[in-house]
């Protein structure tokens, strides 16, 4: 203890009584008058504790009867945000705000000497003036936050001053979540956000969040890598993914300063890692082909362009891929790489762009299968959305034959030729990639394709 006192400072209590309105939730405010501190602004109802003998919850019934009229049971008291607030002339205080839903009465002004005016606004619509305190807890309430600290300056004003904001959220406890801009971003597409799981790839530059509403929704918020991803992903869901229906998300919002997207959850449960009977997983594999279908009829293909086989970076790529290879694969590299120069252009549909299991979500139930993740979404050549999905159905004739049956066709002879030349060329472009951020699942992916391919002879 630094002093020869131990500090001691007041506890308030603040009410946040709580209703649905038109357009959307309310609280109950109070405009203070009369020989009080900070007399004409808005505040919420609130007040000290009496003494040692009172709880918070207790002291919150108390003046909540005292200052509206209404009558609350301590059941439905519900914990909301603490402030530690400093005023500006000093003095400081813990401030603990409580949620309540659900009471007996009528708010009304009880308390007319002290109070000339009581109404519900909107939480996105708060009055002014408001009392700065009071303006910080409702703030890190509609965060969805627990905790901040409000400690004003000498010379600030009483009243809330956009350009004077102290406030400063403290974090829970194994709180990760997206940054001030992002939240601000998500909470004017969805309204409150309460919560904030983080569901990002184990990977560099995987930012996405699973946010909960106020009102029990779920979306995932995502921040992209890069504009590229970011204009890829805004562009399918504006203009062919609302075509495959329930099979997909829904665009709710869209920021291209922050690069990052809100959009609706799906059901189900990432298709990879599971394992399901035999005969389910044809039925899985069967549904893939169909989904990949409805895919690449979204839209009308396009004409045959010179350069439906990416073969600018593989020089580069097998550089640095190069320690990592096993003996001979690179002279099969070469050849492929030679042998694509050759092939004849294909038609490009839109594709998916990363058209594998962990982007495809199978709701077990109602047998419905979803798909995820629109960020490498791009016009290409059909078959690049068989690229990686093609891992898993190696060594299962019956899963290949099941996607080919959904998808209503199988591939051409030049298509297959497109296939091997596309995988060999993403497998070379994962190694490296996995190298270089120590992601030892991706190096060993692109070794095992090559391993693949190489025993099936091609080319």
């Amino acid at each position: 203890m630094s002093g020869q006192q131990r500090h001691r400072e007041p506890v308030d209590v603040h009410l946040i009584l709580r209703r649905d309105g038109a357009a959307g939730p309310e609280v109950l405010l109070s405009r203070r008058a009369g020989a009080v501190y900070a007399a004409g602004l808005w505040h919420l109802p609130s007040g000290h504790l009496d003494g040692p003998h009172e709880d918070v919850v207790d002291a919150l019934i108390r003046e909540a009867h005292e200052e509206t009229g209404v009558a609350i049971d301590p059941a439905e008291v519900r914990f909301a945000v603490t402030v530690h607030h400093r005023s500006p002339g000093g003095g400081a205080r813990t401030g603990m705000f409580f949620e309540v839903r659900t009471w007996q009465g009528t708010p009304g002004i009880r308390e007319p000497a002290v109070c000339d005016a009581m109404d519900w606004f909107a939480l996105g619509a708060l009055p002014e003036p408001m009392v700065a305190y009071c303006r910080a807890g409702l703030d890190t309430y509609r965060a969805g936050q627990t905790m901040a600290v409000h400690f004003q300056q000498p010379g600030d004003p009483i009243a809330y001053a956009p350009a004077l904001d102290r406030r400063r959220p403290v974090p829970a406890s194994g709180t990760v979540g997206p940054d001030a801009q992002v939240r601000a971003f998500a909470e004017r597409a969805v309204g409150r956000v309460t919560g904030c799981t983080d569901v990002s790839w184990a990977r560099d530059g995987s930012r996405v969040w699973q946010a909960r509403g106020a009102e029990d929704g779920t979306w995932f918020v995502k921040v992209h890598q890069s504009p590229r991803f970011h204009q890829r992903e805004t562009a399918a869901f504006r203009s062919w993914v609302p075509d495959l229906g329930v099979a997909v998300p829904r665009l709710v919002a869209a920021d291209e300063a922050l690069q990052a997207v809100v959009i609706t959850a799906v059901p189900g449960c990432s298709l990879r890692g599971t394992v399901h009977p035999p005969a389910e997983q044809r039925r899985i594999f069967h549904r893939i082909g169909q989904l990949a279908a409805a895919i690449h009829h979204s839209a009308p293909a396009r004409p045959a362009t010179d350069d439906t086989v990416p073969l600018g970076k593989w020089e580069r790529h097998l550089d640095a891929a190069r320690p990592y290879l096993a003996a001979g694969d690179e002279e099969f590299i070469r050849a492929v790489a030679a042998k694509a120069t050759g092939l004849p252009a294909l038609e490009t549909v839109p594709t998916h762009g990363d058209f594998q299991l962990r982007n495809l979500h199978w709701e077990e139930a109602t047998g419905t299968l979803y798909v995820i993740d629109f960020e490498r979404s791009e016009n290409g050549p059909a078959v690049r959305d068989f690229v990686r999905l093609s891992d898993a159905w190696d060594g299962r004739p019956d899963l290949y034959e099941a996607v080919m049956a959904g998808y209503g066709r199988l591939f051409t002879a030049v298509e297959e030729e497109h296939l091997v030349v596309l995988s060999v060329l993403d497998a070379v472009s994962g190694i490296q990639y996995g190298a270089a951020h120590g992601d030892l699942e991706l190096v060993e992916r692109g070794r095992r394709t090559l391993a693949r391919l190489r025993t099936a002879g091609r080319p």
